[in-house]
């Protein structure tokens, strides 16, 4: 089930930043701060579920080194989704923080889906 809940929370964090990216630059201060918010506590519900899938590869894995990586690259994820929001409500380039979105969104997916076997169906046994 932590499967399933980790990629409704991050399917819903990438619609509340587009939401709170699209009302900074509208101007919409107040309805970007309120979906920010939002989306910082859907990151709870990330690192939660990441956390529960990260710990199902301790005890003798052999895929565990990669899935400390994609465990780092989702706080990257975090990380860069933070930093475009701050400072997107700045009225600052944010073209930094969508650079290091779209390198570690890519990493994390590409581990997630493409290597490690918890991705969407888990593994019986």
């Amino acid at each position: 089930m932590s499967t399933h809940l980790h990629i409704t929370s991050w399917v819903l964090a990438l619609v509340l930043l587009g939401l709170s990216f699209w009302f900074y630059r509208g101007g919409r201060a107040k309805a970007g701060k309120i979906t920010h918010m939002i989306l910082r506590l859907d990151y709870l519900l990330i690192l939660y579920s990441g956390g529960s899938l990260l710990g199902a590869y301790f005890g003798g894995s052999a895929m565990l080194g990669e899935a400390i990586v994609k465990a780092l690259a989702g706080v990257w994820v975090i990380y860069a989704m933070e930093m475009i929001l701050i400072r997107s409500s700045k009225s600052t380039s944010s073209r930094n923080g969508w650079i290091q979105f779209w390198i570690a969104i890519i990493i994390a997916l590409v581990l997630g889906f493409g290597r490690l076997p918890l991705g969407v169906l888990p593994i019986a046994g």
